[in-house]
């Protein structure tokens, strides 16, 4: 009975034996692929078992050690590595993870990670992460160029997405200004190059941003470029960008163009008649094939933007003057809009004044402010060189002093009104008080429209400019320093 059951079991196993070789077989494929990924990590790498026995040590470890893999099994992690932490992390349990160790007189990067089933530590998994620390090093280095790049591109999308002005936010009741808007409304809807003309402090800009936020583009960039405020020798690099080390000062990353930046946006060109001839040719380029450089780059840069210029000079007398292209006159003159200045719309001027009032008074937190019936009269008459931009100035300035709620005559400026039948009506001041209010006003108004340019200015007034810097203190005048946004 006992021989015939040994003899079934016998039986029975030589059957399963096929079976078990097989599956031997396939595990042993299996450790076989384990083992050559081991290798093939590019990273010095090893395990140990709980007690910090290594049971695996790679190539490249071994290759950076001058150690032969295969001799180091079975040693204690201490004996292969100085220092070594494996055996703690098997105790502790903790990973470390980014550990600065003193290996053969370098800094490692490296990490030490527990293995564990059930709760419990059965291995832990060792590895450089970099040859030496200086890889780090660099590796951060470029991490911060690439951070101050991101940087720079947030801090100039950020001063040049928002739009402020819509085509509806723009104030006007002259049947002119209410054509003008239907005509920049249309203009939106295309996408060729818009050319607008007009004094300054007319409200260029305001169109330019206004048909921006009407067209498909209002949600990418709206750049704009002051052809007059950026030095000649700077406008090109402003425009195009350019590489690192490509002149003396440039950024060490380099930095893009303005054209860069408005990709699938809308460029601004304001004062395009103070564009240098030498650049206008290279713009051309840029708007016909909508690519171009960076200074000192090689590689091509396909911008897609649409193109809106201003001007407050008279383009077609610099064409015959040849001061500006004829072909890039063309090229910008598809879409032409003209603002009158405000003196030939003066059914806009009171609007605009309420509207300043409104805006300043809520921005201040100050009650409703109006204007009281001789200084609404004073404000239509005047003929307004300055435009838009001189009105915001005075009605700010008047602001500043004012005491009440109520603008009359007294408060504005003596120039506004100095020549009209109603200054009469202003209250009673002796003969020296009004000279030296109307000398003070004057000695402003000559500076505002030279744009404090002393010397300018005193040579409008026909003074010398030492006697002018004496008023100038004498009268406490300063320069405003209130953000210019009327365009």
């Amino acid at each position: 009975m006992e021989q015939e059951k040994k003899q079934q079991l016998r039986r029975h196993a030589d059957a399963e034996e096929p079976q078990r070789i097989e599956e031997y077989r396939d595990l042993e494929d299996q450790l076989e692929i384990y083992r050559l990924i081991f290798d093939s990590i590019h990273n010095g790498s090893m395990v140990t078992d709980a007690e910090g026995f290594v049971t695996h040590f790679n190539k490249p470890y071994g290759d950076f050690l001058g150690l032969d893999p295969a001799a180091q099994i079975g040693k204690h992690c201490t004996e292969v590595i100085e220092n070594s932490r494996m055996h703690l992390v098997a105790k502790t349990g903790v990973p470390e993870i980014n550990q600065t160790h003193l290996i053969k007189g370098q800094k490692m990067v490296v990490q030490r990670i527990p293995i564990k089933k059930d709760g419990k530590v059965i291995a832990v998994f060792g590895q450089v992460m970099f040859k030496d620390v200086r890889d780090v090093t660099k590796l951060a280095k470029r991490l911060s160029l690439l951070e101050s790049k991101v940087e720079l591109y947030e801090q100039e999308l950020m001063s040049i997405r928002s739009t402020r002005h819509t085509l509806e936010s723009i104030v006007g009741e002259s049947d002119v200004m209410k054509t003008l808007k239907k005509e920049a409304l249309r203009a939106a809807a295309t996408q060729f190059p818009v050319l607008i003309t007009g004094e300054s402090g007319t409200g260029k800009e305001l169109f330019a941003q206004g048909i921006h936020h009407a067209s498909a583009r209002r949600l990418h960039p709206f750049v704009r470029i002051n052809c007059s405020a950026i030095p000649k020798d700077l406008l090109e690099s402003e425009l195009f960008g350019y590489e690192k080390g490509a002149f003396t000062g440039a950024r060490s990353g380099g930095k893009p163009g303005k054209l860069e930046l408005a990709r699938h946006g809308t460029v601004f060109l304001d004062e395009i008649g103070d564009l240098p001839l030498a650049m206008q040719p290279k713009l051309l380029r840029v708007i016909e094939d909508k690519e171009f450089e960076r200074i000192g780059g090689t590689s091509l840069i396909r911008s897609d933007f649409r193109l809106i210029a201003a001007t407050n000079q008279n383009l077609e007398e610099m064409l015959a003057d040849r001061r500006f292209r004829k072909d890039l006159f063309y090229r910008l003159n598809v879409i032409p809009l003209h603002i009158p200045p405000l003196r030939e719309r003066r059914e806009d001027i009171l609007p605009l004044a309420k509207h300043f009032l409104s805006q300043t008074a809520q921005e201040a937190f100050l009650p409703e402010i109006t204007l009281d019936p001789d200084a609404e009269e004073a404000l239509q008459n005047y003929s307004w060189p300055g435009n838009i931009r001189e009105l915001s100035n005075v009605l700010e300035r008047v602001l500043s002093s004012l005491e009440g709620n109520t603008i009359r005559l007294s408060d504005l400026p003596f120039y506004l009104y100095r020549n009209r039948k109603f200054a009469t009506r202003v209250s009673a001041l002796s003969i020296k008080e009004v000279q030296s209010r109307a000398e003070k006003e004057a000695i402003v108004h000559a500076l505002q429209l030279t744009g404090y340019n002393k010397s300018r200015a005193a040579a409008m007034l026909g003074i010398h400019r030492t006697h002018l810097y004496k008023k100038i203190k004498g009268y406490g005048i300063t320069r405003p320093t209130y953000e210019d946004t009327q365009g």
